[in-house]
C-alpha cells in the first residue's frame, strides 16, 4: 500500500479493539460471544449491529454495512484507508513510518497548521480582547443568541487586522509563504504581509474530521463584503466543503436526514436549538459534491431549508438543477431523496427558531416536498391562475420543471396534476411535455447529481446492481419494503446458507482450505455471492492464513461490497465449526443437486419431442438422481437436527 507498509497496517490493526472502539459511539450487550448494538450509520430502536470480538469484524443486519475496524472508522469519520490507518495509530500511540514521499501530505499539514493557530488566535481576541471592536463582535453575537458557552463550543473569533495576525504566525515560526497559501494573509506590493481578514466575527470552518482549514467572517457593523469568505487553497474547496458537517455526521448517520441552510449562524442557532443535522454551503450553490459528501452520511434525505427572502428564493430556484431521472420509478430505488421547504414570512432559521419554536421548524422539516413538487408548485404560484394568460404562462413554465425526466412515468403523472391546476385538456399538457428538450448536463457532474448516488447504469439503461443492492436483495424484509414479490421459503433458506458458509470461510481460512471444491463449484444464486466466493479463493491462493479481519479486508479491496456479506454470519453452531462448515457444504451441495433435478425434470415434460433413446436417458438418470437426493436429505435431516438449525417456515 502506497505510503503506509503492510506491518505498520498490522501492528495498527492489532492495537485496535473494534469492541471499545464502537463502545465509545453506542452502548453495547453481549450475547453470548458477540456485541451488538444499535447501529451508528442509521437511525434504530433495537440494536441490530453484530460485533464479533474474536474476529473483530462487525455488522449491520439492519443496513447492510460491515466490515473491519478500518472500514468502521472511514465510515465514522469519512476517511480514505490510509488516513483511518493514521487515525487508529495516533490513537494508539503507533508511529507509522510513510514508505512513500512524504512532501505533498507535509505541506498540507503545514497548512492546517496555520489554520490552527490562526483559529486560537481569532478566539482569544474575542474572548478576551478590550478593543471596542472586540466587544461590537461580543455583542453581535449576543444579539443573534449566540453568547454564552455557544462562542467556545465553536471555536467563534474575532480579527482586528492591523497585521496583528502575521505577527503572532511569524513568533509561531510560519513563513510568508505558508501565511499566503493558507489564506490568512495577503502580500501587498511593496509593504509586506496584511491580515487577511480585519474587524470581522470570524467562523472557522472545519473539514469533516474537525480540522480547520479556512475562515468565514461576518463584519462588524456596516461594511462590504458582509461575508467574506477564505479563497479556494489546496486544503480548501468550497465546492466540496460544508460548514458544521464535522459536527451534524453524527446526528445524519443516525436519523438518515440532513438539513442544508444558508449561513453559519444559522447552522449555530439550529445545532444549539436541538437540530444537530444541519450544515450550510460557504457562499456558493448546493453542488453535486456537496450531495456526495452528505449521502456518505444521510441515507434518506437531504433537506434544502430556504429562507423565506429573496436571496433564498434564488438559492431555491438554483437547487432545481439537481433534478434528473434519477428520481423516476424507472431508474430504480435512488439512494436518497431531495426535498425542500421555504421558511414563511422572510424568515431566516436563526430567527424562525427565536420567534416560534423548534417544534415547529421541525414540523416544517417533516413536511418538507420533494423537489420536483416544490419547484412546481413554485413556478405555478408566480402567476395568477383565475385568468387565461396566467394559466397560459404557468403551465410553460411548471412544465420546465420536468424536462429532464420528460419521458418517464412521474413525469407525466405532475403533467396531468399541473393540467388540473391550470384548467388545461391533459392530452395537450402532454403534448407539450412530450415536445421539451432535455436540459444540457451540468458540467460539475456530467450524468446529473443523482445518477452519481445511484450508481453507474448498465446496457439496457438501468441502473446496475450494486453490491448493497444485491445484498438487500436476498432479504425478505428489504424486499417487502420496496414492495418487489416475497422470496419462497426455499430461496431465502438457500441465500442464508450461502451467507452463512461464505462468512465461515472468511473467518476460519484453514476451514477454507478443506472446503476449497465448495467454494469454487457451488452454483451461487446471487451474483455477489459468487464474487465474494471467487475473490475468497483469490486472497487465500496468494496470502494464505490470513487472519478473518485481514481476509475480509482482503477480498473488500479486491471487490468493493463483499465484506457486506462476509461480516452478515448470524448463525452460530451449538457443534465446533468444522462440524457447522460440513453441515453447511452438504447444505449447497443438496440444493445444487436439487437444482438439477428440477432441470432435467422440466426437460421431461418435453420428452415427446426428444429421441426414445435420449428420454430414457434422461428419466433414469431423473430416477437415479432422485434416490440419491432422498438419501442425502435423510441424512442431512438428522445432522441438522444435531446441529440445531431448522429452515425458516415461510
Amino acid at each position: 500500500m502506497a505510503g503506509i507498509s503492510e506491518e505498520d497496517v498490522r501492528r495498527v490493526r492489532e492495537a485496535s479493539d473494534l469492541v471499545a472502539l464502537m463502545g465509545e459511539r453506542t452502548p453495547l450487550r453481549q450475547r453470548g460471544r458477540d456485541f451488538w448494538c444499535c447501529c451508528p450509520f442509521h437511525e434504530e430502536r433495537t440494536p441490530s449491529c453484530k460485533i464479533d470480538p474474536s474476529t473483530q469484524l462487525w455488522h449491520c443486519f439492519g443496513c447492510g454495512e460491515g466490515g473491519d475496524v478500518f472500514s468502521y472508522v472511514m465510515k465514522l469519520e469519512d476517511l480514505s484507508f490510509p488516513e483511518a490507518v493514521r487515525w487508529l495509530a495516533e490513537r494508539a500511540g503507533i508511529q507509522i513510518a510513510d514508505a512513500g514521499p512524504a512532501l505533498p501530505r507535509g505541506r498540507k499539514a503545514r497548512l492546517k497548521e496555520v489554520c490552527k493557530k490562526t483559529a486560537e488566535f481569532y478566539h482569544l481576541q474575542l474572548m478576551r480582547s478590550k478593543s471596542t471592536e472586540a466587544a461590537q463582535a461580543r455583542a453581535y453575537l449576543g444579539g443573534r443568541g449566540l453568547g454564552g458557552s455557544v462562542p467556545a463550543d465553536w471555536d467563534l473569533g474575532f480579527a482586528p487586522g492591523r497585521g496583528t495576525l502575521v505577527r503572532h504566525l511569524r513568533q509561531l515560526g510560519f513563513t510568508n509563504e505558508e501565511m499566503v497559501e493558507a489564506n490568512v494573509a495577503l502580500s501587498s506590493d511593496g509593504r509586506g504581509l496584511r491580515d487577511r481578514f480585519y474587524n470581522r466575527v470570524m467562523f472557522p470552518i472545519r473539514d469533516v474530521q474537525g480540522e480547520c482549514i479556512a475562515f468565514g467572517g461576518r463584519v462588524v457593523g456596516q461594511g462590504e463584503p458582509k461575508y467574506l469568505n477564505s479563497q479556494e487553497t489546496p486544503i480548501f474547496h468550497k465546492s466540496e466543503v460544508l460548514y458544521g458537517l464535522d459536527k451534524a455526521k453524527a446526528s445524519m448517520a443516525s436519523t438518515g436526514i440532513a438539513v442544508v441552510v444558508e449561513g453559519y449562524t444559522d447552522v449555530i442557532a439550529l445545532s444549539e436549538a436541538g437540530v444537530k443535522n444541519v450544515v450550510a454551503t460557504l457562499g456558493t450553490a448546493l453542488t453535486p459534491r456537496h450531495i456526495r459528501a452528505l449521502s456518505r452520511h444521510a441515507q434518506k434525505r437531504i433537506v434544502y431549508l430556504f429562507d423565506g427572502d429573496a436571496a433564498g428564493q434564488r438559492a431555491a430556484d438554483r437547487a432545481l438543477q439537481f433534478i434528473d431521472r434519477t428520481m423516476t420509478p424507472e431508474a430504480g430505488r435512488s439512494q436518497i431523496e431531495l426535498c425542500a421547504v421555504t421558511l414563511p414570512d422572510d424568515l431566516d432559521p436563526a430567527d424562525f427558531v427565536r420567534e416560534r419554536g423548534v417544534e415547529k421548524l421541525r414540523s416544517l422539516l417533516d413536511d418538507a416536498q420533494p423537489l420536483l413538487k416544490y419547484g412546481i408548485e413554485r413556478r405555478l404560484a408566480r402567476f395568477d391562475l383565475s385568468t387565461a394568460e396566467g394559466r397560459n404562462r404557468a403551465v410553460g413554465e411548471a412544465l420546465a420543471v420536468l424536462a429532464p425526466i420528460k419521458d418517464s412515468l412521474l413525469a407525466k403523472d405532475y403533467a396531468v396534476q399541473i393540467a388540473g391546476k391550470v384548467r388545461a385538456r391533459e392530452e395537450d399538457v402532454l403534448e407539450m411535455l412530450a415536445a421539451l428538450k432535455p436540459p444540457a448536463s451540468l458540467p460539475d457532474q456530467g450524468r446529473g447529481a443523482g445518477s452519481e448516488l445511484s450508481g453507474a447504469s448498465g446496457a439496457s439503461g438501468r441502473p446496475a446492481a450494486t453490491g448493497a443492492q444485491e445484498f438487500a436483495s436476498s432479504s425478505t424484509s428489504s424486499r417487502a419494503s420496496t414492495g418487489a414479490p416475497a422470496l419462497p421459503s426455499s430461496e431465502r433458506n438457500r441465500l442464508r446458507f450461502e451467507r452463512e458458509f461464505l462468512c465461515l470461510m472468511a473467518r476460519r481460512s484453514d476451514l477454507a482450505m478443506s472446503h476449497l471444491g465448495v467454494l469454487s463449484q457451488t452454483a451461487w444464486h446471487l451474483p455477489l455471492h459468487e464474487r465474494a466466493a471467487a475473490t475468497l479463493l483469490d486472497v487465500m491462493a496468494e496470502e494464505p492464513g490470513l487472519g478473518a479481519a485481514e481476509t475480509v479486508a482482503r477480498a473488500e479491496a479486491r471487490e468493493p461490497g463483499v465484506a457486506r456479506i462476509l461480516t452478515s454470519g448470524a448463525l452460530s453452531g451449538a457443534q465446533d465449526d468444522t462440524t457447522f462448515a460440513s453441515f453447511l457444504a452438504e447444505e449447497l451441495s443438496i440444493g445444487d443437486l436439487e437444482d438439477q433435478l428440477a432441470a432435467m425434470q422440466e426437460q421431461l415434460k418435453n420428452a415427446d419431442s426428444l429421441p426414445e433413446e435420449v428420454s430414457r436417458s434422461l428419466f433414469e438418470s431423473v430416477m437415479g438422481l432422485g434416490e440419491e437426493l432422498r438419501a442425502r436429505r435423510l441424512s442431512h435431516a438428522a445432522e441438522q437436527r444435531k446441529i440445531g438449525h431448522a429452515p425458516d417456515e415461510g
